[in-house]
């Protein structure tokens, strides 16, 4: 999905750059062009980059045995 339109940047790459070293929206910005236009795209560029550097909660399990 796009999520800068002004510079066509998708959610992947987004996702990428975080996995190369992004850690911020300007970080998005230098490397992707990222709010660079018109701005409208940096809420929701920080949330999905938030997303993507914050681990998700580990689940437990509970492991049942039965005889």
């Amino acid at each position: 999905m796009y999520i800068c339109i002004c510079n066509g940047v998708t959610d992947g790459q987004i996702r990428e750059a975080a996995e190369q070293g992004a850690r911020s929206v300007a970080d998005l910005e230098r490397c992707l062009g990222v709010a660079a236009g018109c701005g409208r795209c940096q809420p929701y560029a920080a949330e999905l980059l938030e997303e993507v550097l914050v681990p998700a909660p580990r689940q437990c399990v509970a492991h049942v045995v039965v005889a």
